[in-house]
Order: structure tokens, then C-alpha cells, then sequence
């Protein structure tokens, strides 16, 4: 006889942790989905998707001819280059980062989901594009590819204007303050010239000391009265001088 209690107790055990990894498995999934619901976007909001999908179901008189659903369709899709690149150019980067632990898994499971959601616009937008026209989905990127590079283009020449007018007027103002500098030097050197012009002139005698320029036509005229043997030195060796050699003369009238 088969021991059914015996072989009961293995399988309601096995019955109990395939429930329990089953219910944990499945609020695991949740949690992940719900915390994966509330991380922020990667990306901005989708502006020219919302703007496309605003005309598109637009009902009525107020029906948007295909032309303009074309050039906004363009739009989108030149959006999701910006986006794409961003994606491409950032995997790498971000995957490096996450196993350096530089990062948390949060950021990756936020560029996860921004990479889904592309690839999915990616398709969405063929897809718009084949309704349009069919066939345009095979050359709508690459056209939106042009009018990416070319957006970029003109976004560096913009940047550049900029970056000359600051550095033009940078130099101007560095070009007037040398200016300023340069004319303030000149006028100091200027009152410097003037004040050693203004100074009296001193001039020195025959003895080497300082004489007034004033007064310097007195003392020659004196030395030359000097010289001369003048009146220059009164009641002295000159008179003596004078005196002795007439007193030789008479002496001499007397032999």
C-alpha cells in the first residue's frame, strides 16, 4: 500500500517554494517596473512629436494639408537624430562608469529606457512616413541627418560671432587702457622736462664753488680787474708792488 501521507509532505513543500518564488518573482518585476516608472526621463519632453501628433489628429475644416504634416514629420525625425547620437555617443561612456561603480544602477536603467523609447520612435516615425508617402520611410533620415548638420553648423557659426565679439571688445577695452597708460606717461614725462627746465642754473668760479647765474658777470669782470692789476686788492701787495719799482727808478736817476 502506498504511503500517500508520506509522499503528500514532499510535494506541499514543493508546492509552498514554487508559490513563494513565484509571488516573490512577481513582486520583484513590479517594484523594478515601478521604480523604473518613476525615474526621470533622459531626455526632454518630445516637442516636435507632440507638435506632429497635434496635427496629425486634427479633424475637420481644421485638417492640415500633407505638406505641413511632411515638414513637421521632418522635424520629429530630426529630433530623433539629436537623440540617437546622444544615445550612441553616451553607451559607452555610461557603461564603463557603472562598472567602475561611478554610478548607480538607476542612471543605467534610466539610459536603458531613454535607448527603448528611441529605437521605438525610430519606428514610429518609418512608419508615419510610409503613410504619408510610401516609400519616403527609407530617405526621411537621411534628409533629417542633412538638416541636423546643418542646424549644427549653423549653431558653431553663431558661437563664433560670439566668441569674436567678446574677444573684440575685450581688446578694446585692453587697447584704450595701454592708451590711457602710454598718454599718462607722456604727460609725466612732459612736467618732469618742464620742472628741470624751471630749476635756476648754478655755474662755478675759478675756485670750483657754486655761483649764482645772476651774479656770474660780476666776478668775471673782477677777476679780470685781478689779473689786470686793478684796484681789486686795496692798500695791498699791488701798491707795494708799484711802489717798489719806482723806487728803483729814482734810485738809479741819482747814480
Amino acid at each position: 500500500m502506498v504511503d500517500w501521507l508520506g509522499l503528500a509532505i514532499p510535494f506541499a513543500y514543493l508546492a509552498v517554494l514554487i508559490g513563494s518564488m513565484a509571488t516573490f518573482s512577481s513582486l520583484y518585476r513590479k517594484r523594478k517596473a515601478a521604480k523604473a516608472a518613476s525615474l526621470g526621463p533622459w531626455f526632454p519632453p518630445h516637442l516636435q512629436r507632440n507638435i506632429y501628433l497635434s496635427l496629425l489628429h486634427l479633424e475637420g475644416s481644421k485638417k492640415v494639408p500633407d505638406t505641413v504634416l511632411k515638414a513637421a514629420l521632418l522635424r520629429r525625425a530630426t529630433e530623433d537624430i539629436h537623440r540617437i547620437i546622444a544615445v550612441r555617443t553616451g553607451k559607452q561612456a555610461c557603461s564603463n562608469l557603472l562598472q567602475r561603480g561611478s554610478v548607480g544602477d538607476e542612471l543605467w536603467q534610466r539610459f536603458q529606457r531613454a535607448e527603448r523609447e528611441t529605437e521605438e520612435e525610430l519606428r514610429d516615425v518609418v512608419n508615419e512616413a510610409n503613410g504619408i508617402q510610401p516609400g519616403w520611410g527609407q530617405t526621411i533620415f537621411q534628409s533629417a541627418n542633412e538638416i541636423a548638420n546643418h542646424d549644427l553648423i549653423r549653431r558653431r557659426i553663431a558661437e563664433e560671432e560670439t566668441e569674436t565679439a567678446r574677444e573684440k571688445d575685450w581688446w578694446e577695452k585692453k587697447r584704450a587702457g595701454i592708451q590711457s597708460d602710454f598718454m599718462r606717461e607722456l604727460e609725466d614725462e612732459k612736467r618732469s622736462t618742464s620742472a628741470t627746465m624751471d630749476a635756476p642754473v648754478l655755474a662755478t668760479n675759478k675756485g670750483g664753488a657754486p655761483v649764482n647765474a645772476g651774479t656770474r658777470g660780476g666776478s668775471d669782470d673782477d677777476a679780470v680787474l685781478v689779473e689786470a692789476g686793478g684796484p681789486a686788492a686795496p692798500g695791498g701787495t699791488q701798491q707795494q708792488t708799484s711802489g717798489g719799482g719806482g723806487g728803483g727808478k729814482k734810485k738809479k736817476g741819482k747814480k
